[in-house]
């Protein structure tokens, strides 16, 4: 594998990932379903995580182009959800990540996105990842749930190959049997032992998938999800997080409620000042 960084930093936001840096909260809902709860989301949240001083990036896809039924609620029109997420760059001073799909999806969002996001189910998609890393920003390749995370060498190997470093890895479970996603924490050493930056996302990580018309989920599960892998030792923790979850429009079974991340955060960042400082 070529040189690689153990670390990315955001100048623009003057926020650092990897390398024992405090850990960074990447957060947000699933999917821009309108521009008020989005930006009362991220001004939200950016008001939990200024008080107790985390670095944080702002979430949400503009479209969402897997779902479990052709009936699924997508997008509420990509142009106004692009316009949506430069809002919240612009309003609230905060980098943007969101999903990309296809080669073409790269170039098209990138003035809106500070980190461009591979989905799990296309983390071995070459072309997908060559067109990523070509624009120069910030790629996150969540592992496929099919992938043994020694795996994500390879994906990560056709970013590099376009000279662009600037790579995160995202554990998010792995299928086990028919509907039920696990997490084996020791895939967070084996793809930090690549050499970059890796993230927990505790909140698809309990996901039911297919087990129904709608992806089903268990959010009891985020919280000790979220715990453990700080006690493992993470770079970055990413939670889809909505006001009100059963009602969203997209993941309403694997969002944390807006209400609770505070308290959320609190119980994470002891965790990893504790495994940091060590």
């Amino acid at each position: 594998m070529k040189k690689i960084s153990n670390e990315i930093t955001l100048n623009e936001y003057s926020i650092s990932i990897g390398n024992n840096k405090p850990l960074v909260l990447i957060a947000g809902p699933c999917v821009v379903e309108g521009e008020k709860i989005t930006l009362q989301t991220a001004e939200k949240i950016k008001e939990i995580t200024g008080k107790l001083n985390i670095p944080y990036i702002f979430k949400a896809s503009y479209k969402k182009a897997n779902r479990t039924s052709g009936d699924s609620f997508a997008t509420i029109g990509v142009e106004e959800s692009i316009k949506i997420l430069e809002k919240v760059k612009k309003e609230f001073h905060l980098p943007v990540l969101t999903d990309i799909h296809s080669p073409q999806e790269a170039s098209n969002i990138s003035n809106a996105a500070d980190i461009l996001q591979i989905p799990a189910f296309l983390c071995r998609q070459t072309d997908l990842l060559i067109a990523a890393g070509m624009t120069g920003k910030v790629v996150n390749i969540k592992k496929g749930q099919f992938l043994a995370p020694e795996d994500m060498k390879h994906a990560a190997e056709k970013v590099l190959s376009t000279g662009n470093s600037q790579i995160l890895l995202t554990e998010r479970g792995t299928t086990f049997g028919y509907h039920n996603l696990v997490v084996d924490m020791r895939s967070l050493l084996i793809m930090r032992e690549l050499g970059f930056p890796v993230v927990m996302d505790a909140t698809h990580s309990v996901q039911m998938p297919g087990s129904s018309n709608i992806t089903g989920g268990q959010p009891k599960f985020i919280k000790p999800l979220a715990r453990a892998a700080a006690a493992v030792g993470i770079d970055a923790l990413f939670l889809e997080v909505h006001p009100d979850p059963a009602n969203a429009k997209s993941d309403s079974a694997s969002q944390l409620p807006l209400n609770e991340l505070e308290e959320t955060l609190k119980e994470i960042m002891e965790i990893d000042s504790i495994v940091k400082r060590k």
